[in-house]
């Protein structure tokens, strides 16, 4: 098993930025790659962005990139999920995800282990 722990949710304005961390704790030797979800009020959980654990190759869903800056530190077994320039569509609760194999694409299926969430929320 392995526990993850979400931090850093809030409120900002338009343009602002928020820093999520996510610590793992348990079982992390098995983890291959963590990531991060959201979920809108009434959308479904979508793909944010993942980081392979040992490669460090990271993963950005368009809407995110340039924008969005996932990172990590083994030692500390923390994913970090630097957000800038926050537009009102990136609200939604935000969700660390960890995985124990490749995915084959970017369904949530393919994620074992999930944070409680974390709220963002981005005035307009």
């Amino acid at each position: 098993q392995v526990q993850l722990v979400e931090s850093g949710g809030g409120l900002v304005q338009t343009g602002g930025s928020l820093r999520l961390s996510c610590a793992a704790s348990g079982r992390t030797v098995s983890i291959y790659a963590m990531g991060w979800f959201r979920q809108a009020a009434g959308k479904e959980r979508e793909f944010v962005s993942d980081i392979d654990w040992t490669g460090g190759n990271t993963y950005y869903t368009n809407s995110v990139k340039g924008r969005f800056t996932i990172s990590r530190d083994n030692a500390k077994n923390t994913v970090y999920l630097q957000m800038n320039s926050l537009k009102p569509e990136d609200t939604a609760v935000y969700y660390c995800t960890s995985r124990d194999r490749p995915r084959l694409n970017f369904g949530v299926q393919w994620w074992s282990y999930w944070g409680q969430g974390t709220q963002v929320t981005v005035s307009s």
